[in-house]
Parts: C-alpha cells; sequence; structure tokens
C-alpha cells in the first residue's frame, strides 16, 4: 500500500503489535505491517484532537482511501484491493490498535456497504458505485430507527412505488459515517402489510432531494467517527437502485450484520491490543519501592491475564474471519467474537488506567481507550443479543 517508513507513535509503540502465536499467511503479514505503519504515521498524530473535536479529520479519510483501506475486498476490476474478508479484519484491528473510531469508519465501509453493493447490486450498481467506494466515496449503512434498535425490523421508514420510481419517508437514527458519506445504504418498508418480508434495501446518493444530515451526536467514545440523525423526506429513487429485489432487505441485513459483527470484535480487539500496548511501557518504566511496578506479582498476574484474554479473543475473531472466507457457517462463531472481544476491551482498557494510576486516569491515549470500549457491548448487536444467537445456535445443535 505504499506508506512509508514507520515512526515511533506513544510508550505503546514497544510492545509488539501481534503476538509470536498467531501465524498469518505472507500477504496477511504484510497488510498488517503496512497498516501498522500508517497508523503511526498518519494516524497516531491526530488521534486526541479529533476526539476532542469530535471530527475525523479531512487527510485522515483520504490517506485511507489513497492506502487501499476503503475498498479491500472490492475487486480489482472495479478499482479495489481484491483482499479477503480476514484481511479486512486485520486491518480493522491494526488501526483499533491507534484509534477505534477511525477503525469503525473501515469496518463499516468494507463489511458492510461495500460487502452489500457487490453481492446484490446490479452490474450497473456495482459500475457506477464500487470504484468510488475503493478510491473516494464513504457510505453510510442506514437501518437502525428510533423505535427500532435490537429490533430493526419494527422500522417505520416506507418505500412507495410511484412509476419507475421509489419514494423513501422515514427517519434513521444512530447512523455512523453520515456526516461525510457520500451514498447511503438505506433499509426501508416497501410493502408494509408483509412485515419484515416488506423491508427492500436502496442505494441513495447524498445529493438526492429530500435526504437531511441531522444533528450529529456528542458521544461518550469513538467521537471522530460521525453518528447522525439522517431523515428521508420525499426521497425519490429510481427503482433500478433497488440492491438484490424487493422484500429481501431483511435477509441482505441479516447477513451484512453477522459480517459486521466480526468486523466489530475486531475493533474490540484492536482496542484492548492497542490499550495494553500503552500501559505496558508504562508500568515497566515507572518505579515504587525501588523496582519497577511490572517486578510486582500481583501486577503481573494483571497483564498475564490480559494479555491471556486478548490473544483469547484474536484467536475467536481469526477463527469466525476464516470460517466466513471458506464458505462455512459462521453465525454462532461471531456471535462468540463480538461478545467476547467487547467484554476484553473494556476489561484491558480498564485495567490499564488502574495501571498507569494517575496518569491513566487524566485525559489521554488510555482515558479515550476505556471511553471508546463502551460502544462494544452496544452497537451492531447488543451483548445480550449476541448470547441469545449463541444459546440459539447451541439449541439447534441439540434437536
Amino acid at each position: 500500500m505504499g506508506v512509508a517508513a514507520p515512526v515511533r507513535m506513544m510508550s505503546g509503540d514497544a510492545v509488539p503489535s501481534r503476538p509470536a502465536l498467531t501465524t498469518y499467511s505472507e500477504d496477511e503479514q504484510m497488510l498488517i505491517d503496512n497498516v501498522a505503519a500508517f497508523g503511526r504515521e498518519v494516524l497516531a498524530p491526530k488521534v486526541m484532537e479529533m476526539d476532542a473535536t469530535s471530527k475525523l479529520d479531512p487527510e485522515v479519510l483520504k490517506q485511507l482511501f489513497a492506502n487501499g483501506l476503503m475498498g479491500i475486498e472490492i475487486p480489482a476490476e472495479y478499482g479495489g484491493a481484491g483482499m479477503t474478508f480476514t484481511q479486512s479484519c486485520l486491518a480493522i484491528e491494526e488501526i483499533a490498535k491507534v484509534d477505534p473510531a477511525v477503525a469503525v469508519c473501515v469496518d463499516i465501509q468494507n463489511t458492510l456497504n461495500n460487502t452489500i453493493i457487490r453481492k446484490y447490486g446490479s452490474e450497473e450498481l456495482k459500475k457506477t458505485w464500487l470504484p468510488k467506494l475503493a478510491t473516494d466515496t464513504l457510505a453510510s449503512f442506514c437501518l437502525s430507527e428510533a423505535g427500532s434498535g435490537s429490533d430493526a425490523f419494527a422500522m417505520k421508514t416506507t418505500a412507495t412505488k410511484k412509476g419507475d420510481n421509489y419514494v423513501i419517508n422515514g427517519t434513521k437514527m444512530w447512523i455512523s459515517n453520515s456526516a461525510e458519506a457520500g451514498v447511503f445504504v438505506v433499509f426501508a418498508n416497501a410493502d408494509p402489510k408483509k412485515g419484515y418480508k416488506g423491508i427492500t434495501a436502496f442505494v441513495v446518493p447524498r445529493d438526492t432531494k429530500g435526504l437531511v444530515i441531522g444533528k450529529k451526536e456528542d458521544k461518550l467514545g469513538i467521537r471522530a467517527s460521525s453518528t447522525c440523525e439522517v431523515t428521508f423526506n420525499d426521497v425519490e429513487v429510481p427503482a433500478t437502485n433497488v440492491l438484490g429485489s424487493v422484500g429481501i432487505g431483511y435477509k441482505i441485513a441479516i447477513e451484512s450484520l453477522n459480517e459486521g459483527r466480526i468486523g466489530i470484535a475486531a475493533q474490540m480487539l484492536g482496542l484492548a491490543q492497542g490499550a495494553f500496548n500503552n500501559a505496558l511501557p508504562y508500568i515497566h518504566q515507572r518505579k515504587q519501592f525501588g523496582q519497577p511496578l511490572a517486578n510486582f506479582q500481583g501486577m503481573q498476574f494483571q497483564y498475564a491475564d490480559a494479555a491471556t484474554s486478548i490473544e483469547s479473543a484474536r484467536l475467536l475473531v481469526l477463527n469466525a474471519a476464516r470460517l466466513k472466507d471458506s464458505g462455512q457457517p459462521f453465525m454462532k462463531q461471531a456471535a462468540m467474537a463480538k461478545l467476547v472481544a467487547s467484554r476484553v476491551a473494556e476489561d484491558v482498557a480498564s485495567n490499564a488506567i488502574e495501571w498507569m494510576g494517575g496518569n491513566g486516569f487524566v485525559r489521554g491515549f488510555a482515558e479515550k481507550m476505556l471511553r471508546d470500549s463502551k460502544i462494544g457491548s452496544i452497537y451492531e448487536g447488543t451483548s445480550n443479543l449476541q448470547l441469545q444467537t449463541i444459546a440459539k445456535a447451541i439449541q439447534k445443535d441439540f434437536q
């Protein structure tokens, strides 16, 4: 991807970014090294400013595209990198070590929007949008509403047929990437009488009349990732902008969210590793009672336990991603990966602050990572929903 030689990021840079026990192919290792260099050189200097201003730096977004990180799985014929889903997850993990807010931007682009258009778009839609998504256009995934969060299919947004077009009306809430997006994948019900079987997915360009980006949410964490209300007031799009066919939007949403959960798990995994990497040099340098904090057995047990939890989460994420790439069922494994990785992220980020004492409690990288970690148990399926998914899969195995 042509990034420059790595430069130092912060104290956590002294800790190996990858555990020796995890093996990768040559292409995967090259990707990891390039993305790590991107994180240190391009991203790290801007992390805290983006968090403070709650705004994604335009130059960061430009460089994400320039380095091929926004079209990882898009085929080369459409201008993408033509890589695998696992490689998308590896890139997301590596970016999240530096800034989970930017990582979720990359995740949503690659594991949700690009995949949906690549799999369900007509050839015309693919030729129109995939080259843009790979090179310069951010996309946004519009599913959640005020009354349909975990119960996503209780949506009220409608799409009414009008000749060769559809007219979309409704409001979406908590929509990531929406402030910067140039195109939206929108879920609306084209036949409410059929319930969830009327839900249909549409491609809606940002400049379509009646599409309004509302207020940006002032969030606890991942603040550089924009989250806005998106309203559709008589938004008219051609029927050719339907993804797949009318009425299969629920199928598209379920499929994409199952994949997206692995991406979020990768984000949380990277967050945990980043918090760990940042804290470890401190406790090796900080001395109390004549020796480094890291030498005390009570501290050793804590960071050994954290490292083990991180590696466990990594193996769950890689297993789910590789199952997906090999065409095998992965829904249960995706739920397990997201559940565990989100728990590990919150635990490790919290412990890292304790290890650093007052230096961890003040505003800074360690404190930011703890704030960022909380969203992992909420979006793209709460932890309770992941547990429910896992339980149902276990029940099915015993029937």
